[in-house]
C-alpha cells in the first residue's frame, strides 16, 4: 500500500504542474492534428478558377474539372482573389478562363487560359489534369475549325456534329495495376499514421521527464526521510517506479482517448492496445527511474532526457514511418523500444490484428522494461542508501 501511495503522489505532482497543461495535454494533440492534416490520407487537391464570362467553352472546362476524380474545384470572383488564394495555400492551383473564348474559337484565333501554382506543391500534376480537361473540351473545336477551313461548313453546325461524334467515340482503355504489396492500406484513416507514433513518442518522453521529480525528492532528502520511517527500500523503489509508470499511462491514455474521439482513430483490439501502452509505459518508467537515480541535477536530467527521447523516437520510427526505412536501417531501428511499440500498433490498427499477432512485440517490450527496471532499482537503491 505504501508503494501505491508513493506512486499516486508522483502522478498527482505531474498533473498539478502548470507547465504540463500545455506539454502533456495540448501539444501532443496539436501535433497529431498537424501531421494528419499535412500528410494524412483523404485529401483532394483544390483547383481554384475564375470565369470572366459564362461561355460554353468556359462552362464545359469547369464541368470536366468538377467531374474529375480526386479533384475539388472552387470559384473566385476575380483573378486577384484567385492569385491570393494560391499564394496563401488555400487552393493548390488556379485557372483563369478569360472572356471571349467562344468568339476566339469561332474566329479561328488561339484560345488562351491562365494557370498558376506554387512551386512547392502539386502544381505540375494539377497542370496536367487541367490541360487534359481543356484538351477534351477543345478537341471538337479543332475538328469544327478543320471542317470550316476545308469544306466551308458553318462553325456552329460543325461544332455540334463534332461534339456529338466525340461523345460517341470511346477513348483508349487504360488498366492500372499495382505490383507488389502496398506499404499502407488503401482504407487507412487520415490520422492512423500519426496518432500511434505520437502516442509512443510522448508517452516515453513524459515518463522520462519524471526523472526530474525523483532527483528533486532525493536532493530535498524526502527519499531518505521515507527510509527512516517503517518503509522498506523496496517499497520506495516500487513506489517511485509506479509513479513514473503512472505518468506515462496518463499521457498515453489521454492521447489514445482523444485520438479516438476527435480523429476517429481505431486502435483495433482494445486489450491488445492497452497491453502495448502499459508495457511500453513500463519501458519509459524504467528509463525515467534510471535517469533520476543517476543524475544529481534535475535540469541536466531533463535536457538529456528530452534529447534521448527525441533521438530514440527518430530512430524507432516515431517521426518517419518504419515502412520507408531500408532493410538494414529497419533492423537498426529495432534497437529502440519505440520500433517494437509502433510495429504492435501498426498490426492492430492497419491489419486488424489481435493479441496473438503482437506476441513478439509484447515480448520484446517486456524484456526492455524488465532490464531497465532491474538496472534502475539497483541504481536507486545505491543512490538512496549511500552515505
Amino acid at each position: 500500500m505504501k508503494a501505491l501511495a508513493i506512486g499516486y503522489v508522483n502522478v498527482r505532482r505531474m498533473l498539478r504542474e502548470r507547465s504540463n497543461i500545455f506539454f502533456v495535454f495540448i501539444f501532443p494533440i496539436a501535433i497529431i492534428l498537424l501531421i494528419g492534416l499535412q500528410f494524412g490520407g483523404g485529401f483532394d487537391p483544390v483547383v481554384g478558377a475564375h470565369q470572366a464570362d459564362d461561355g460554353s467553352i468556359s462552362q464545359s472546362i469547369m464541368a470536366e474539372l468538377e467531374g474529375a476524380d480526386g479533384l475539388a474545384t472552387r470559384t473566385f470572383d476575380s483573378e486577384e482573389e484567385l492569385h491570393a488564394a494560391v499564394e496563401r495555400g488555400r487552393v493548390q492551383a488556379g485557372l483563369s478562363l478569360p472572356a471571349g473564348m467562344d468568339e476566339a474559337a469561332r474566329s479561328g484565333e488561339r484560345v488562351e487560359m491562365g494557370f498558376v501554382a506554387r512551386p512547392d506543391g502539386a502544381g505540375p500534376q494539377l497542370q496536367s489534369m487541367v490541360a487534359a480537361a481543356a484538351a477534351d473540351v477543345m478537341r471538337p473545336v479543332g475538328a469544327a475549325r478543320f471542317a470550316v477551313a476545308s469544306a466551308g461548313a458553318d462553325f456552329d453546325e460543325a461544332l455540334a456534329a463534332a461534339a456529338e461524334l466525340s461523345a460517341e467515340v470511346e477513348g483508349p482503355a487504360v488498366e492500372v495495376s499495382a505490383v507488389g504489396e502496398s506499404l499502407f492500406p488503401a482504407d487507412m484513416g487520415q490520422f492512423d499514421l500519426g496518432a500511434p507514433s505520437m502516442l509512443v513518442m510522448f508517452t516515453f518522453m513524459t515518463a522520462m521527464a519524471g526523472s526530474a521529480a525523483l532527483i528533486l525528492s532525493r536532493s530535498l532528502g524526502i527519499s531518505r526521510r521515507m527510509l527512516s520511517t517503517p518503509t522498506s527500500i523496496g517499497a520506495i523503489i516500487t513506489g517511485e517506479s509506479l509513479g513514473r509508470w503512472g505518468t506515462g499511462m496518463v499521457q498515453g491514455l489521454y492521447i489514445m482517448f482523444f485520438s479516438v474521439v476527435l480523429f476517429g482513430v481505431d486502435f483495433g483490439d482494445p486489450i491488445g492496445a492497452f497491453l502495448v501502452l502499459a508495457i511500453f509505459s513500463g519501458v519509459g518508467a524504467g528509463a525515467g527511474v534510471l535517469m533520476g537515480a543517476t543524475f544529481a541535477n534535475d535540469e541536466q536530467a531533463s535536457g538529456v532526457g528530452v534529447m534521448l527521447s527525441i533521438g530514440l523516437a527518430a530512430l524507432g520510427g516515431a517521426m518517419f514511418p518504419l515502412e520507408l526505412f531500408g532493410e538494414t536501417m529497419r533492423a537498426v531501428a529495432h534497437a529502440a523500444p519505440h520500433a517494437w511499440a509502433i510495429d504492435a500498433f501498426s498490426e492492430l490498427i492497419r491489419r486488424d490484428g489481435s493479441i496473438t499477432d503482437i506476441v513478439a512485440e509484447l515480448g520484446a517490450l517486456t524484456l526492455y522494461a524488465a532490464a531497465l527496471f532491474a538496472l534502475a532499482a539497483w541504481r536507486l537503491r545505491v543512490a538512496i542508501t549511500r552515505p
